[in-house]
């Protein structure tokens, strides 16, 4: 192999990860400069119908001239999948994460959507598309992970603590963090409409997975969520703002700025990017690296919003981590399990209990079994029929 090709091959194989760390940077971006305009006064209603008005004028040529080949006719069954698409991430999932983030303050609101993964877990034993078996390890880290990141939410959520001086942050104080963000009553109204965010979004991203199946059109796809976020936005604006029209009027300043960094980066190029990466990747991937945006949004929140960091939650937010990596794990097991043949996936799980089927020349119908003395039959012996034998089930 060439010099170029090796170049080449370590790009390609480089590609997911350069995405997703784009990604978690833009979305970083977003919830600070979010966070600096809903300060500033501006109505997350109209935030999200202005944004994604913004994301739709630049996706949408993009998605005629780029996906006109590979578009596939648009039937009823694949529209309403979009309008339950706009209506759960735009909509309901949007809002509610504004609000939360209004409550409260930039990194809690992000460390707040690492329950993500929990959350998803959860929905899909509900729904029994999750297996769960107890003697399994797969299934006990996803358990433990899931009652961890709870609890992690928790203690952001209800304990505090003392103030964590950073050195850039000393004497300087935010106000609204001051008054309004970090008390009990604010923290369980933050948390409580960011978790069911999150609820919505895990719905989003399943939907999301099931959508791309009957309609591989990336672009397109972006461009009919971002379009019909905005008209169902628009009619939820309307009736929460009714008799406000000031809320509707866009300033030269930071409300500008938000809804067309939010609308360009997070609500075009994040739908798609992310689409990309969950088709080639799934997305564990995704969530994988989510912990990364709370990190960047608690140093430039630090610096830009003055937030003050609490001991309480920093503890919350590792204990989150911590929890959101075990039902990592355990979805990346099922995963790579669920990618063998049927057969491997039998010999895995045996193997894991302690059974392994062996099938040779010589004994073709061999078992071998690990016996309490710690003895078993090896491929260097040969089975014979009076040999000590075991039945399997």
């Amino acid at each position: 192999m060439s010099k170029h090709e090796g170049m080449s091959e370590i790009f390609r194989k480089g590609k997911p990860f350069l995405a997703v760390i784009f990604l978690q940077f833009g979305l970083a971006g977003m919830d600070v400069i979010s966070k600096v305009a809903l300060n500033q006064g501006m109505s997350n209603y109209v935030f999200v119908v202005y944004r994604h008005a913004v994301a739709t004028i630049v996706m949408a040529p993009f998605a005629i001239v780029l996906d006109r080949k590979i578009r596939p006719k648009m039937t009823r069954p694949i529209f309403i999948k979009l309008m339950l698409l706009a209506l759960l991430e735009p909509v309901i999932d949007q809002n509610l994460y504004f609000l939360g983030m209004k409550a409260t303050t930039a990194t809690f609101a992000v460390s707040m959507c690492n329950v993500l993964p929990a959350i998803t877990f959860v929905m899909a034993c509900i729904l029994r598309l999750e297996q769960v078996n107890l003697k399994n390890i797969r299934s006990q880290a996803k358990v433990i992970g899931t009652i961890t990141t709870v609890a992690g939410a928790m203690l952001m959520t209800l304990v505090k603590g003392p103030i964590l001086e950073l050195f850039w942050t000393k004497g300087r104080t935010n106000s609204n963090v001051v008054n309004n963000g970090v008390d009990l009553h604010h923290s369980l109204k933050g948390a409580i409409m960011i978790t069911v965010g999150c609820f919505s979004w895990s719905c989003f991203m399943v939907l999301q997975a099931i959508t791309l199946q009957s309609y591989p059109a990336e672009l397109s796809l972006t461009a009919w969520i971002c379009l019909l976020g905005t008209i169902e936005g628009a009619i939820v604006a309307l009736v929460m703002e009714r008799g406000n029209t000031a809320v509707w009027a866009i300033k030269w300043d930071t409300t500008l700025l938000a809804t067309l960094y939010s609308g360009i980066i997070c609500s075009g190029l994040a739908y798609y990017i992310q689409g990309l990466i969950m088709k080639d990747r799934g997305p564990v991937f995704v969530t994988a690296f989510s912990p990364l945006s709370m990190i960047i949004v608690a140093i430039m929140g630090s610096i830009i919003l003055a937030e003050q960091t609490y001991l309480g939650r920093v503890i919350g937010a590792i204990v989150i981590v911590a929890g959101l990596y075990l039902v990592v794990w355990g979805k990346s097991k099922d995963t790579k399990l669920s990618s063998l043949p049927i057969d491997e996936q039998i010999a895995q799980e045996k193997k894991i209990m302690g059974i392994e089927l062996e099938c040779e020349e010589n004994c073709c119908h061999k078992v071998t079994i690990k016996v309490s003395n710690g003895d078993m039959c090896t491929n260097d012996k040969v089975c014979e029929k009076n040999n000590q034998t075991g039945d399997v089930s």
